[in-house]
């Protein structure tokens, strides 16, 4: 009956979540369904000292970075900035190239450190006319952007700022760029794979004489549809033969702050706080000594964003001013929109994981999965699965496990950065199922529904998962970090 409990609790947040209902009411109802039935008076008790410790513990740790991420792409959308990088990728790559040009920005823009949902808006308006140029269907427009921005750029390559690579940070003790050698074998076996699944759909195709809006039974619209989000389609796309300006290659310079800055932070904050930070010494005893490991990354990363945010404006101070306003505003509602997603789910775990069904979920897996990063992999993969999220999935994960895992780290001789890789890996694996809240938004701004767009982007998702498990592989034959 405990086991039932449970999973009815995921499985009544996975169903509402997929009917569109928001994570921030249900996933303290299912909590408290779970608790309900196994002693309705602990009810309330969990919901104040649980859930809600568990919640703000979250909003208190990682607000700060949804924030500046979601400011920093709105200043880039605003000031012109996306629309240059699109226009030198063009200029080197050829139109032709509509895939690789799409999976390129948008992983520059990922892995610079703008929010997901923001760079699903930013690159459509360039997919839709590079893809309508190139005759390619429209159907493969989500698959390839969840899989330049969802993938590979968010959470494999050393030093993304993306908060499912930030988030093992304060768990670990470790920084963004944790095991980079794995990291990067990972990035590239994404990358490999994820393009010839994309090319070969795309031949496929042309193969059967099939364009942008679709062909015969399968043809999807005889032109844009109105439940496209209008505001994406005012861009346009540079030609490939136009000349190249100097303020073109500035546009990099924000983005290429935030990933040097990042790294250059990240070295320098331990010595600047080489014993951690006492406040008893300035007076304020109830504050106690802060935790430099768990800071680290966090600073490191707001810091750069910070940076970055100040850069791009300067560029475009015009563009800026015009519409800071409105881009700032919409920035912060976006951001406190994920954290609350984020905390809530955070706070689902927090309760789930103390109840007696979820001791015999966590025995059975240890028992078949005894090595932590194969254990870690599978329990994150089904979370992030489940809850719809990414970064919820490994919330949850680290905040019932992360302990259990240092230890048996130890035990097997593995080192916490591979445990941060693996686990953030697994984290950007089955999340993308058909719930999640960034799938949905990205089949909304495309204007397509999962029946006629989800089956590539699923196919992107089992390429994702079965590469941290390739990562795993490689780690044990290896011992590379």
């Amino acid at each position: 009956m405990n086991l039932i409990i449970i999973l009815l609790a995921l499985g009544f947040l996975m169903f509402f979540a997929y009917r569109g209902y928001s994570v921030i009411i249900v996933a303290p109802l299912c909590a408290l369904f779970a608790v309900f039935f196994t002693d309705p008076s602990y009810v309330l008790p969990f919901f104040s000292s649980i859930f809600l410790e568990k919640m703000v513990g979250c909003i208190k740790l990682y607000f700060p970075v949804f924030l500046l991420g979601a400011i920093f792409g709105k200043v880039i959308e605003m000031t012109g900035i996306a629309e240059r990088i699109a226009k030198v990728i063009i200029r080197f790559i050829g139109e032709k190239q509509a895939i690789l040009t799409v999976v390129l920005m948008g992983a520059i823009l990922t892995y610079s450190g703008v929010s997901l949902f923001v760079v699903v808006f930013a690159i459509y308006p360039f997919a839709a006319q590079l893809f309508r140029q190139a005759n390619i269907p429209k159907r493969l427009i989500p698959a390839t952007i969840a899989f330049s921005a969802f993938t590979f750029s968010m959470d494999a390559i050393p030093g993304s700022p993306q908060i499912q690579n930030v988030i093992p940070t304060t768990f670990f003790n470790t920084t963004v760029y944790a095991a980079p050698i794995l990291g990067s074998i990972g990035a590239l076996f994404i990358f490999m794979s994820g393009m010839l699944y994309l090319e070969s759909r795309r031949r496929k195709a042309v193969k059967i004489g099939e364009g942008y809006y679709g062909i015969g039974k399968h043809r999807i619209i005889e032109q844009e549809p109105a439940n496209e989000i209008a505001a994406t389609l005012d861009t346009s796309i540079p030609m490939p033969d136009v000349r190249i300006e100097v303020k073109d290659w500035l546009a990099f310079i924000p983005l290429v702050l935030v990933g040097v800055l990042n790294k250059i932070f990240t070295t320098f904050i331990p010595k600047w706080y080489a014993d951690g930070f006492d406040f008893a010494a300035i007076g304020l005893e109830d504050y106690g000594v802060l935790n430099l490991g768990q800071h680290l990354s966090l600073w490191s990363v707001e810091l750069a964003l910070l940076v970055g945010i100040i850069s791009a404006i300067a560029l475009n101070f015009e563009a800026a001013k015009e519409k800071f306003k409105v881009g700032l505003n919409e920035g912060i509602s976006g951001s406190i929109l994920a954290t609350m997603n984020t905390a809530s789910e955070f706070g689902f775990g927090g309760i789930i994981a103390i109840l007696p069904g979820f001791a015999m979920i966590q025995q059975t897996l240890s028992t078949t999965f005894t090595n932590p990063l194969v254990n870690g992999a599978v329990l994150t993969n089904v979370l992030a699965g489940i809850t719809g999220s990414g970064s919820g999935g490994v919330s949850i994960v680290l905040g019932i496990m992360a302990d259990k895992y240092v230890e048996a780290a130890a035990a097997f001789d593995i080192p916490l950065e591979v445990m941060h890789r693996v686990v953030s890996m697994a984290a950007g694996g089955m999340d993308t199922l058909p719930h999640n809240g960034a799938v949905i938004t990205l089949l909304m701004v495309c204007g397509l529904t999962h029946r006629q767009a989800y089956k590539d982007i699923f196919a992107i998702t089992i390429l994702k998962t079965a590469a941290c498990f390739a990562v795993i592989a490689v780690y044990l034959l290896t011992g590379i970090v």
